[in-house]
């Protein structure tokens, strides 16, 4: 447990180099922002004159102590010195300016910055209290999803920056936030984004046997009924196959089933992360 906890200080600490880096290096001098609350915070500053590393703690900790009571203490504790750590880094640390170039400004400012915040939830702490917001007001709305609510929320960042910074930076900001998705995003999910894989079908073994053969993928096997269906009521017993692949083996697996049985009844779902079993495709000898 020690030696997993120092790993999460290090993560946290990695983090909020990368996203200083991010913010001193490439966005200010260049006056783009990023989304969400590390936007509004580097916006009020551009108006307001406000020190980006006061906004950046002060806007945070209404969220920080909606994550201490919706989430937990020691959540809210670990975020609370992740933001205490950016702001003193953007304060007093100095950072070179990497290029005048807009386009790589904004495109590697936001990659820093994705990653910073994504290295810092993956070492239990937020860097930007959007989520936790998003998280909440979706659990009191039912027509809203946490992506929707982030969606919503950039939207308004971004025509509030188009009106005061003006149209160019507003763009170019957008697309600083984008590629600081794309960082986070491949810091939380990695390259080999899962998939779940139910496959419905008469030769269930034969699928089995293949997927843990010559896939090298573990399965497992739940018992259901054949429902409804062109010929009517069926009440017969059927071995359901499920396993879990990564994106890049999905076409292999769909290539594998049809050859089986062309009339296999396959369901894709996306798998955010997924963890113990036979996750890592074993060696096949």
């Amino acid at each position: 447990m020690k030696g997993e906890h120092v790993k999460n200080i290090g993560l946290v600490v990695l983090g909020i180099l990368c996203a200083a880096t991010g913010l001193k290096s490439f966005l200010l001098s260049s006056h783009f922002i990023d989304g969400g609350v590390t936007g509004i915070s580097m916006l009020l500053a551009q108006i307001m004159g406000v020190p980006l590393a006061l906004l950046l703690l002060v806007i945070n900790l209404p969220f920080l102590a909606l994550g201490y009571r919706q989430i937990g203490r020691g959540f809210a504790l670990k975020s609370a010195a992740a933001i205490g750590g950016l702001s003193i880094t953007v304060a007093l640390v100095p950072f070179p300016d990497i290029t005048p170039d807009l386009l790589l400004t904004a495109v590697f400012g936001g990659l820093f910055i994705g990653a910073g915040i994504g290295l810092a939830m993956r070492g239990g702490a937020v860097l930007d209290g959007t989520e936790i917001a998003a998280l909440l007001i979706s659990k009191h709305s039912p027509l809203l999803k946490v992506s929707d609510v982030i969606l919503l929320l950039n939207v308004f960042i971004f025509g509030a920056a188009a009106f005061f910074l003006g149209t160019q930076a507003a763009l170019y900001s957008i697309l600083t936030y984008v590629a600081a998705s794309k960082a986070l995003d491949f810091l939380l999910n990695g390259l080999e984004q899962y998939t779940g894989v139910t496959i419905v079908s008469e030769h269930s073994e034969a699928i089995r046997q293949t997927i843990t053969q010559e896939l090298g993928r573990g399965v497992t096997i739940y018992q259901g009924k054949r429902g409804y269906g062109k010929r009517g009521e069926q009440q017969e017993a059927r071995d359901i196959v499920f396993t879990v692949v990564t994106r890049l083996e999905l076409p292999q697996l769909r290539t594998t089933v049809r050859r089986i049985d062309p009339h296999a009844f396959l369901i894709q779902q996306s798998i955010d992360d997924a963890e113990g079993g036979m996750v890592k495709k074993r060696p096949l000898h």
